[in-house]
Formats: structure tokens, C-alpha cells, sequence
């Protein structure tokens, strides 16, 4: 399928003629788009409806960002990994069944795209001789406190940090997090409590030290 991606520097090719019979058309194609669920949407765009992808794309652009900004410390790489993403959506679109809700399916595409990434930055970092990421320098009190969480998340156990940010930051549902990961449902909600428990325990403890920090005697002497 042609690439129809609308920004984030790819330049649209130019269409190829697409035929079709019309009673091949999702029974609510001619719903506005901002009307239709993200699966009639998907739906509509395999079957060669470039305008249903750009509504996808424009809700999903952020929260897709968002994923990958939250799991890599570059920015500019979050945006790369986010354009991974959705080129990979368009290419898997001529099979795309909706047998889950799209949301799970776009994840599950990132989490192997961020799976890869990792790999790739492994291997760099061990036989390259490449630095590890890194985050970039806090220049403000909201970055240093966006900092402070990546570190306490970074401290978490890997799985129980993954569950975490899927409930928190992409609000999927335990049912979502358990088809995405693989996991029994009840699973997701007792390793979520504890990563609840123990990022709560963590930030507690950084910001007591960081209070002790400012009160030491020969500080303020």
C-alpha cells in the first residue's frame, strides 16, 4: 500500500488507482470519520480509504509519541520510533482483520518496534562501544521532576514497569494489558498494584532524601 503517512517528514506518493466495488464498502463509510470507531476506520483504509488513516493518524499521533517518549530518553528518537509505527500500520493494512480492538493492535506493532529498538541499542552499546541513552539535561523544576520518575520507573521490575505505563499513560483497560502482554487478567491487576506500591515507595523516599539534602547544617552554615 502506498505510503499516506501526513507528516512527521514523510512525503506522500502519489496514489494508485484503486478499484472496487462499492458493496465491498464498510456499511458506514459515508459516516463522518470523527464518527467512526478506530476498527471501521482501520477497516476502511485496508480496503484503500486513504482519508480514514489520516483520522486515525491524527489520534494516535500523541498518544503514540507519548509511548515511546516515556520508554526512550531522546526525544527525537521517540518521534522516529512513533513514525516506525505507523509506516509499519500501513504496510500491515491489506491483512488487517479486526478480530481485537485497533488500539491493542497499534500497540502490540509498537512494543515490537520499541522490542527491536532495544535490541539494536544493546548490541551497540556492547560490541559498539556506543553510549547507552541517556536523558536529556534538566533545564526546568518540570523536567527535573519528569527525570526523578524516569528514574524510579527505571528501578521497577521490567514487566510490572510496562503494565504500569500502559494503565497509567496509554489508559488501557486490564483486559487490553492482558491480551497485549499475554498475561491472565488477574495477573495485570496484582502486578500493577505492585508497581504502584513500590514507584510510590520510591518517589517517597527521593523526595525525603532530597529534603534532607537541603537542611544538611553545613549547607546552611
Amino acid at each position: 500500500m502506498h505510503n499516506v503517512l501526513p507528516v512527521m517528514g514523510l512525503n506522500s506518493m502519489t496514489a494508485k488507482p484503486i478499484a472496487m466495488e462499492r458493496s465491498r464498502m464498510i456499511s458506514d463509510a459515508a459516516m463522518p470519520a470523527a464518527e467512526s470507531s478506530d476498527e471501521q476506520l482501520m477497516t476502511a483504509f485496508s480496503r484503500g480509504e486513504t482519508d480514514a488513516f489520516s483520522e486515525l493518524f491524527a489520534r494516535y499521533k500523541q498518544p503514540l509519541f507519548g509511548f515511546f517518549w516515556r520508554r526512550v530518553a531522546d526525544r527525537a528518537q521517540a518521534e522516529e520510533l512513533a513514525q516506525e509505527a505507523f509506516v509499519a500500520v500501513i504496510r500491515a493494512a491489506p491483512r488487517y482483520e479486526p478480530s481485537a480492538r485497533f488500539r491493542t493492535y497499534l500497540y502490540a506493532i509498537a512494543l515490537k518496534i520499541l522490542r527491536a529498538y532495544r535490541r539494536k541499542a544493546a548490541f551497540r552499546a556492547t560490541f559498539l562501544g556506543s553510549p547507552p541513552d541517556h536523558a536529556e539535561p534538566a533545564a526546568e523544576s518540570g523536567m527535573v521532576t519528569q527525570l526523578l520518575m524516569r528514574e524510579a520507573l527505571r528501578s521497577l521490575d521490567a514487566m510490572d514497569r510496562e503494565i504500569l505505563l500502559l494503565r497509567e499513560f496509554e489508559q488501557l483497560s486490564y483486559v487490553e494489558i492482558s491480551e497485549l502482554l499475554h498475561l491472565p487478567v488477574n495477573t495485570v491487576r496484582s502486578r500493577l498494584f505492585r508497581a504502584r506500591m513500590a514507584l510510590r515507595e520510591l518517589l517517597s523516599e527521593t523526595a525525603s532524601h532530597g529534603s534532607r539534602e537541603t537542611k544538611r547544617p553545613e549547607e546552611v552554615l
